[in-house]
């Protein structure tokens, strides 16, 4: 049993040393534990620095491509290494990486496909009343969309077992977190979540520069991931809100006409024609997205079989970094 722990970084020196000190050698239940560094665009001594404490798996990127590129081509290089569960981590030393163990525990046991750490945003002191709001808020969103009930959905503390990576699929390139809570309960994935307490604060974070920033960009992410697998929630909804707001100018007009006042209201029949007709397409679109959704899910089982035959034929066994006279069982690497 193999697993890969992959730590996506950016000009991280000066935390990655925390991280990858605390990374457990042995696990009961794993064989063998390599750790995959994911440098995105770092102009420091990242690399050095993770080659330093014994990291021979690292992905480069000579530009910055984002966290869910990162995360992609992580998990990419992982399942070539033959991976059967790969933990993301974070180099800023955000997450307990003490606690991987627990972590991993529901997919040995075959409970989950994916573990989610909970950071119990709530007990979080560097977080503001704001931002623990629209924590809360978006997870709430996502569960709606994934028919789950996690309570940290932006949680990028995570476990997956390498047949979840095989059917996940992350087209969004600021971040996968929500992106693939939504893909993975709508592919009735079994997700679980696991209570962590959070390390202290290093630094700033660099996926956004402002709250206002991250609640535009990760609703974004939370509206695509609805069109592409609940399309009906959205044109939906439009189409009934367009639809009832149609009627009351028709009704206004009604009354108005039953009044004998009718002929000096006829732009209320115009306006509610044209909601009316807004509804309408909203219809239409819901019924195209709804068969794009269709062509979405053949062609993601064709890249899922892609997949399969790519990694099963890449997949050999790894063995662990020689660092003594004589070599450890578990290792990093």
């Amino acid at each position: 049993m193999l697993l890969v722990v992959q730590v996506p970084c950016l000009n991280e020196e000066e935390t990655l040393p925390l991280v990858l000190s605390s990374i457990p050698r042995s696990i009961p239940g794993i064989d063998e534990i390599v750790v995959l560094v994911v440098d995105d665009g770092s102009t420091d001594r990242t690399v050095e620095v993770a080659r330093s404490f014994g990291v021979t798996e690292v992905v480069r990127h000579p530009r910055n491509q984002g966290l869910a590129r990162s995360f992609t081509d992580g998990v990419n290089h992982a399942l070539a290494l033959g991976a059967d569960i790969v933990v993301n981590t974070d180099g800023d030393n955000q997450y307990p990486q003490e606690r991987i163990a627990d972590l991993v525990q529901p997919i040995l046991r075959g409970e989950a496909d994916i573990v989610i750490a909970d950071r119990q945003v709530g007990l979080i002191d560097h977080f503001s009343p704001a931002k623990k709001a629209l924590q809360r808020l978006g997870s709430r969103v996502v569960n709606v969309a994934a028919r789950t009930e996690l309570p940290d959905a932006a949680s990028g503390f995570r476990a997956y077992s390498r047949e979840s990576l095989m059917r996940l699929n992350t087209v969004t390139r600021f971040s996968y977190c929500m992106e693939t809570i939504i893909q993975a309960g709508n592919k009735n994935l079994a997700i679980a979540s696991l209570p962590v307490v959070t390390n202290a604060k290093t630094r700033e974070s660099r996926l956004f520069s402002s709250t206002r920033q991250h609640v535009f960009r990760s609703g974004a992410a939370i509206v695509r991931a609805y069109v592409m697998y609940r399309p009906y929630v959205i044109f939906g909804v439009m189409a009934m809100l367009f639809g009832v707001l149609g009627l009351l100018p028709y009704l206004r007009y009604a009354v108005l006409a039953a009044a004998g006042q009718g002929g000096g209201h006829v732009q209320s029949l115009l306006v509610g024609a044209a909601l009316v007709v807004v509804s309408s397409l909203c219809v239409m679109l819901g019924i195209v997205s709804d068969l794009i959704r269709t062509n979405r899910a053949l062609i993601e089982a064709n890249l899922e079989h892609t997949k399969r035959a790519r990694y099963d034929i890449l997949r050999v066994p790894t063995t662990p970094v020689i660092e003594a006279p004589t070599a450890r069982k578990v290792g990093i690497r």
